[in-house]
């Protein structure tokens, strides 16, 4: 199963981007985090990993247009 088959599915694929951004969002926490617990997203592991989870979430949508479209489009 080579990469390009693999994130043709897009449930794989959003949920592959989640799992990485929970992951940045908890490197975050741990590596940048705040340890006076004044920072409202920083200072949790778990707000820092949700606000990842989002960000993955929101880069695994597409962001081109289907060709079929244009190409539809194009014709008529």
């Amino acid at each position: 199963m080579n990469l390009k088959n693999l994130f043709s599915n897009k449930w794989i694929k959003t949920s592959i981007f989640v799992v990485l951004g929970a992951i940045a969002g908890y490197s975050y926490y741990y590596f940048i985090g705040c340890s006076t617990n004044s920072c409202p997203i920083t200072s949790n592991p778990y707000i820092s990993s949700g606000y990842g989870m989002m960000v993955g979430l929101l880069l695994s949508f597409d962001s081109k247009k289907k060709q079929e479209n244009t190409v539809k489009k194009q014709r008529e």
